[in-house]
């Protein structure tokens, strides 16, 4: 009976032990010291990646591989709406805000960019997403210029990056934005603005008369 106790003790360390050794062999998510490769990243390696300062590396690396040799990568805790930086084919100086979320991007992301423009001296601003983006989103960024990559654009960036497509994948990232030309005086006949408050206009207005 001892004997057979034994056994069950040693088959219970060998199969630990085993298990142990697969899980070490495991290749971990890429760690902050890890120099990322582009050219062996997919975009599910992207959706597993641990948060946005991975991404945010991943397209460091990938404008460096493209060619872009004025790149570089913003401090995390003062990019004041910038992630990386760089010179387009043309001269141009161009702010990038990376975005890697499992929704819809929102308008804080063309806010952040847009704004920090003049701080880099920039000419153009761009977001890139590994998501799609909201209609505010979309419309927001039409009006001001700003430049949306959404999940679609990266994939196609990756795929034309891994078979060597390099101008392809310039052409794709320098692509002039979707811009909207609508007027103030067009929202003015519209739902969009608030009315205003005539009864508080001639309330202030009586107001003012008495004194």
């Amino acid at each position: 009976m001892l004997g057979i106790f034994n056994a069950a003790i040693l088959i219970v360390i060998i199969v630990a032990g085993i298990v142990f050794f697969i899980l070490s062999k495991k290749k971990p998510q890429y760690s902050h010291n890890e120099v990322i490769d582009p050219l062996k990243i997919t975009i599910k390696d992207i959706d597993q990646m641990a948060d946005g300062s991975e991404f945010e590396e991943y397209l460091y690396r990938l404008f460096l591989a493209l060619g872009y040799k004025d790149a570089y990568k913003t401090q995390g805790s003062r990019d004041f709406g910038t992630d990386l930086v760089f010179t387009d084919r043309e001269g141009y100086r161009n702010v990038v805000q990376a975005k890697r979320y499992s929704y819809p991007v929102g308008l804080g992301a063309v806010q952040e960019v847009y704004g920090s423009m003049r701080y880099y001296r920039a000419k153009k601003s761009i977001v890139i997403a590994s998501n799609q983006y909201t209609v505010a989103c979309e419309e927001l960024a039409g009006y001001n210029g700003v430049k949306l990559h959404n999940r679609n654009d990266l994939i196609a960036i990756m795929e034309l990056f891994n078979a060597g497509q390099i101008e392809k994948v310039k052409d794709i990232i320098e692509a002039d934005a979707h811009m909207i030309f609508d007027s103030w005086d067009n929202y003015m006949n519209g739902d969009k603005v608030i009315k205003k408050d005539f009864k508080a206009e001639k309330r202030i207005l009586a107001e003012q008369q008495r004194k």
